[in-house]
């Protein structure tokens, strides 16, 4: 009669499910990273034919990085990946400027207004009880 010297095997755990707030912000995420991708497109198209096209050009590509950066941090929340949290906090605070351009200097009050409650409530979810709970994987299903 052998033994097992690694003793008896724990039973494999039930990965946790992010809550609602994880979800909800990943989507938010998600839709600002899209944003930030059509920006891309059009700065593109209308770089287009305009003696300027270099500088329209790397525009483009700079929102075409910086949204496709959100739109994978994004994805990794809805997808209930820890690592999107911090990227997608990190995206919540550069914004806030942004909406402070739009809502002062540029007179977009409406545009600002609705921005910036898409902005701070994104990241009031991310630094939410459950938010941070979860991100802490303190249930150890290591995801």
């Amino acid at each position: 009669m052998t033994s097992d010297p690694s003793g008896p095997h724990p039973a494999p755990q039930q990965p946790v499910r992010p809550p609602r707030q994880v979800l909800l912000a990943g989507a938010l995420v998600c839709a600002e990273g899209l944003l930030g991708v059509l920006t891309a497109v059009i700065l593109a198209v209308r770089a287009i034919g305009r003696p300027e096209v270099g500088s329209g050009i790397a525009e483009a590509v700079y929102f075409l990085l910086v949204g496709g950066a959100v739109l994978f941090a994004g994805a990794g929340l809805l997808r209930g990946r820890r690592w999107g949290r911090t990227p997608a906090i990190v995206a919540q605070l550069l914004l806030l400027p942004v909406v402070y351009s739009l809502i002062g200097p540029s007179h977009q009050l409406v545009l600002g207004i609705l921005a910036g409650i898409v902005v701070v409530g994104t990241f009031l979810l991310l630094i939410s009880e459950p938010s941070r709970t979860w991100s802490m994987d303190l249930y150890g299903d290591g995801r």
